[in-house]
C-alpha cells in the first residue's frame, strides 16, 4: 500500500496505520531505554600508534620491565642491523656526560621478529625490545601523593583516574626509545631508496644561540661535543650553562634544529595531509616540546611579500631550484626537493630538586621537593628524537607517494623538473624500460 493510500483508508483496523499518538509513545518508550543504556564510544587508538603505511606502536614504562616498539608497513628485502638501531640508541641513552641524567642504562636493543638472520627485513611487523635496567621506584614516594607542576601527573589522573607513579610512566622520556628504534629504520630507508640524510642539532641553551651553516654542517660536529651543538665556542657556553643549573637543583629548556637533505620532491599532500603538519604533529608529540617551525617560522610574518617569496631558476642539471629556502623545503604542503629546515622548542625538565607549591590527590595545597634522576635540560638527548620523528614522517610519505604517484611512468609529466622521473634508487629498471617501449 502507498503512503497516499493509506492516508485514505479510514478503517480503524487497517494494519498499515499508525496513529500519531501510538507513533510518539513508541518513540518515547525507544528514547527512554536508549538513555537507560551505558554509552560505548570506540576509538581506533589510544595515542601509541603513528603513521599510515609505515606504522609504529611504542609500548612500556619508565619502570617496567622494559619498552619497545612494533614497526609495521616496512618494505621487505630492507638491510638493516642491531649496529644500526644501536647507534641511534646510544645517543638517546641516559648517564652520557653530566649535564644528563645520571641514570645508567645501557639501552641493549634486540630485534625478536622481521627482521631475517642475515639482516634483511621480511616484510613482517618489526618487533624492537629493550629491558630496563635500574628502576628507582622509591625515588617517586612523594609524586605519588602530589603532583610535580608542569608535569603531566595531574593530567592523567584528570583523564584516567590513574597513573603509573614510578618513572612517570608513559609520560617518561624513556618512551622516546621505541621512537628512536624504529626512526633508525626509517632512516634507513630513506637513505637506500632516495639518499636523504636527516641531520639535528643543537641551536640554542637558555639563552646561548648557536651559528651553524644548516647546509654544510655534518654529524661529526655535531657529534664532537656532550651538547651535540656543531659551533664549539657556542657548545662550551651551553655546557657551562646547564652545569650550573643543575648544580643549584633546577633546570632550562633550549631548541633543536633539524635538516633534511636531499628529500624527495612531492612528499606530502593537500589540505589535511600537508608535511610541515604532519612533521609539526609529530614532532609537538615528544615530551617537552613546546614550540614548533619550518623555514622562515614566525620570522616570516614580518616579511612583505616580494621579500619572502622563493624565486624559481632552471639548474644546469634541469631541476628546478629556489634562490633562497623561506619556504622551508616545504610548498603547499608538498615537499619541493629543498633541504627542509625546522626547529623544535623544548621547555625546562619539570622535575626538579627544589621546592614548589603543588596540590596533592586528596585535594590539599601542599610543598613538593622531587627526587630522582632527570635531565637538567632534555636537548642534548632529544637530537635523535627529533631526527626519528621526522625521519618516520618522511618514510610514511614516501610509502604513500609510491602507492599514488610512481607505479605508472613519469616521462610523460607535464614539469620541465627533469629530475622527477628519476629521483628514486630502483634496483629494477622495469617501469622505466615500459615507459621507453610505451
Amino acid at each position: 500500500m502507498t503512503s497516499m493510500q493509506a492516508s485514505h483508508c479510514l478503517l480503524p483496523s487497517c494494519p498499515h496505520i499508525i496513529s500519531s499518538r501510538v507513533l510518539r509513545r513508541a518513540n518515547s518508550q525507544q528514547q527512554h531505554r536508549q538513555a537507560r543504556r551505558p554509552v560505548v564510544t570506540q576509538a581506533a587508538s589510544q595515542g601509541s600508534t603513528f603513521g599510515q603505511l609505515f606504522r609504529v606502536t611504542t609500548y612500556g614504562t619508565s619502570h617496567g620491565l622494559g619498552v619497545g616498539c612494533i614497526v609495521d608497513g616496512c618494505p621487505p628485502r630492507l638491510p638493516i642491523t642491531v649496529e644500526e638501531i644501536q647507534g641511534d640508541l646510544d645517543r638517546r641513552r641516559p648517564g652520557q656526560s653530566r649535564i644528563t641524567t645520571p641514570r645508567k642504562e645501557s639501552d641493549t636493543c634486540q630485534i625478536v621478529s622481521g627482521v631475517s638472520e642475515s639482516g634483511w627485513t621480511e616484510g613482517d611487523p618489526i618487533h624492537i625490545t629493550v629491558p630496563n635496567a635500574t628502576q628507582r621506584s622509591q625515588d617517586y614516594a612523594e609524586m605519588e601523593v602530589a603532583y610535580r607542576p608542569s608535569h603531566a601527573d595531574a593530567t592523567y589522573d584528570m583523564k584516567y583516574g590513574t597513573r603509573a607513579v614510578a618513572g612517570g610512566g608513559r609520560a617518561s622520556a624513556r618512551e622516546t626509545i621505541g621512537r628512536v628504534a624504529a626512526g633508525a629504520i626509517a632512516k634507513k630507508l630513506l637513505k637506500q631508496v632516495c639518499g636523504t640524510e636527516v641531520l639535528g642539532y643543537v641551536s640554542r641553551v637558555k639563552d646561548v644561540e648557536s651559528d651553524v651553516d644548516v647546509d654544510a654542517v655534518s654529524s661529526e660536529q655535531i657529534e664532537s661535543n656532550a651538547v651535540r651543538c656543531p659551533d664549539t665556542d657556542a657548545a662550551e657556553q651551553m655546557y657551562k650553562v646547564i652545569d650550573d643549573i643543575r648544580k643549584k637543583g633546577d633546570s632550562c629548556g633550549g631548541e633543536v634544529t633539524c635538516i633534511v637533505r636531499n628529500c624527495p620532491k612531492g612528499l606530502g599532500a593537500p589540505v589535511f595531509g600537508k608535511l610541515e603538519a604532519e612533521l609539526a604533529g609529530a614532532l609537538m608529540s615528544l615530551p617537552a616540546s613546546k614550540g614548533f617551525e619550518i623555514g622562515s617560522g614566525f620570522a616570516g610574518s614580518r616579511l612583505l611579500g616580494s621579500e619572502h617569496n622563493d624565486e624559481f631558476y632552471m639548474a644546469p642539471d634541469g631541476q628546478i631550484r629556489t634562490r633562497t629556502n623561506r619556504s622551508g623545503g616545504v610548498q603547499g604542503g608538498i615537499s619541493n626537493g629543498e633541504n627542509i629546515v625546522l626547529r623544535i622548542a623544548f621547555k625546562p625538565t619539570a622535575t626538579i630538586s627544589r621546592n614548589q607549591k603543588t596540590v596533592g590527590r586528596a585535594g590539599v595545597d601542599m610543598e613538593l621537593r622531587a627526587r630522582g634522576r632527570h635531565d637538567p635540560c632534555v636537548v642534548p638527548r632529544a637530537v635523535p628524537m627529533v631526527e626519528a620523528m621526522v625521519a618516520l614522517v618522511l618514510a610514511d610519505h614516501l610509502l604513500q607517494h609510491f602507492a599514488q604517484c610512481e607505479l605508472l611512468p613519469r616521462q610523460d609529466s607535464i614539469s620541465p623538473d627533469t629530475s622527477i622521473a628519476h629521483q628514486f634508487k630502483r634496483k629494477d629498471s622495469s617501469l622505466q624500460e615500459a615507459a621507453a617501449s610505451h
